[in-house]
């Protein structure tokens, strides 16, 4: 048999076996990150995440994951300079932000303004490289304005507009609580940002690849992906892992009893498990130090004594790891956050990746548009209505 011939062979035997999700198909290539499930490893633009967390701030992967390459002083300079200057909202957001119930899902809120912010943009329709950088930096600048101002608001407060010359992780706290943060939850909030701001083709950076290949603008991309990253399976899973911790605290519950309960009626224990990592996310063992750190701090060790009963009982019943949401959801419930915020400020710092996968694919765009393999009847005859069954209720 030719070469061709056990290509077109294989190909055919892909076609008939697809992937369930796409599980293991490669759709596309992408110098922004690379992952080792099965090590364990997650790598920004050649930069291991252990590294960049340690020695570099959010602002600085931004800018890694835009243009390929860490920025000098002058470079991190001049983008900080940006997104201060971008850090103030049109006057109809904060309408649409007033006028929005109180008891609105926030990720519908972020989803609804960011498509808002589209028609306040003059460079919402350029598709010119320049532009869509600046956009980009724009958005980063407002998404966490946007969640403070709806987090007050909703609250019968006034938004806290954002000082000059500081981090994105210092301004969204202060914009939060009207309290200028110390330096312990700015590090840590920093770090977790870090950690969120790429990872490769997820549902939701797969979903914006898809938006944008359609050569939509990048508010229309974004705003898809938000849609994308609101589901519980994707970036809602934090929500629920603080809903059980506080449901724990509340009840005095034994953590390791919940656990097995629950596992004992097949129900799923979020936190846990991750469709690419085989062994612990990387991400969650960064954010495991950090909480205990935290926790201690904030005199609050009963959060590090639950997480470590409930993940005691799912690795050694179930042989299942934690993942970046377990570790996230304590730490952002001892900064004072919400725990319905919680996916928003995964949008906070996961815009970067977002914007840097539609910048590569504006750079050589095409279409994405995969085949689906049909698994229904074929040559069906119409019958004359009056001799149809009644198909369905």
């Amino acid at each position: 048999m030719t070469l061709p011939a056990i290509s077109a062979l294989n190909n055919h035997r892909q076609a008939a076996k697809p992937a369930l999700g796409l599980e293991g198909v490669i759709a596309l290539e992408s110098s922004i990150c690379f992952i080792d499930g099965q090590k364990g490893e997650l790598v920004y633009r050649g930069y291991d995440i252990r590294t960049l967390v340690r020695h570099v701030s959010f602002e600085e992967v931004a800018y890694l994951l835009w243009n390929g390459a860490l920025p000098s002083r002058g470079e991190l300079d001049r983008l900080q300079a940006h997104l201060c200057a971008e850090r103030t909202l049109p006057p109809m957001v904060l309408d649409v932000l007033r006028l929005t119930p109180e008891d609105a899902t926030p990720m519908a809120v972020l989803r609804t303004c960011v498509s808002v912010l589209a028609h306040f943009d003059a460079e919402a329709d350029d598709m010119r490289p320049e532009a869509n950088y600046r956009k980009a930096v724009r958005l980063t600048a407002r998404i966490p304005v946007i969640i403070a101002a709806f987090a007050r608001i909703r609250c019968g407060l006034d938004p806290v507009a954002p000082l000059k010359g500081h981090s994105t992780a210092y301004n969204f706290l202060y914009m939060l609580s009207g309290e200028r943060p110390g330096p312990e939850a700015e590090k840590t909030l920093d770090a977790a940002l870090v950690l969120h701001a790429e990872h490769s083709l997820n549902a939701s950076t797969f979903a914006g690849r898809v938006i944008g290949s359609t050569l939509a603008d990048i508010y229309a991309a974004v705003t898809g992906a938000i849609g994308a990253l609101s589901g519980p399976l994707h970036g809602g899973a934090n929500i629920r892992v603080m809903q059980m911790l506080l449901a724990l605290d509340q009840s005095g519950e034994s953590p390791a009893a919940y656990v097995r309960e629950r596992l004992a009626r097949k129900e799923r224990i979020m936190g846990f498990g991750h469709r690419v990592y085989k062994v612990i996310d990387p991400r969650a063992v960064i954010l495991h130090k950090m909480m205990r750190a935290l926790a201690k701090e904030r005199q609050a060790l009963k959060w590090e004594r639950y997480c470590q009963e409930i993940r005691d009982v799912m690795e050694s019943e179930k042989g299942i790891n934690p993942n970046v949401d377990f570790y996230t959801a304590p730490i952002y419930y001892m900064l004072g956050i919400d725990a319905d915020l919680y996916t928003p400020l995964f949008v906070m710092s996961r815009i970067t990746g977002w914007t840097a996968h539609l910048l590569e694919q504006w750079h050589a765009n095409r279409l994405i548009r995969p085949r689906a393999r049909y698994t229904g009847p074929r040559q069906l005859r119409v019958e004359p209505i009056s001799r149809r069954q009644i198909s369905m209720a």
